[in-house]
């Protein structure tokens, strides 16, 4: 899969200098940058904001390290887990048929006022290896 045009041409979607040396001081296992990802909002409910159904699309960046998973939107983190926290284990990840990433869950499980579900996809041609890794640290 290819990077993104933001990325080629501006670097959209790279993740920082800073947040690169960290990931590498905890061992980084996976990385890809500057890929296409989206967010779809599923029965979503938050103070303030609400939707049966929304998706937004934008330049993300995945990483796996020995002690968490991290995913970016821009430059934004969407998702920082450790992968010791317990909260990881009632995330779904699959792979779906266009190769993508999906990790889904429940949006209550880190805002106890949202409710609803959330699914990230990062379309990287890792998306299989990122699967094995993460079920080979949940196991």
């Amino acid at each position: 899969m290819t990077k993104s045009l933001l990325y080629r041409v501006f670097g959209v979607g790279k993740i920082p200098e800073s947040m690169a040396a960290q990931l590498k001081e905890e061992g980084l296992l996976l990385l890809d940058e500057g890929i296409k990802g989206s967010v779809t909002y599923l029965n979503f409910r938050s103070p303030g904001r609400y939707t049966n159904w929304r998706r937004q699309w934008y330049t993300a960046s995945i990483a796996l390290t020995q002690t968490r998973l991290l995913g970016l939107r821009f430059s934004q983190t969407i998702i920082n887990v450790p992968l010791a926290d317990e909260r990881i284990g009632k995330m779904n990840f699959s792979l779906e048929t266009s190769g993508a990433l999906l990790v889904a869950f429940d949006a209550g499980l880190f805002h106890q006022d949202w409710s609803g579900k959330i699914e990230y996809r990062f379309r990287t041609m890792y998306g299989q290896a990122f699967l094995d890794k993460l079920r080979e640290r949940a196991a």
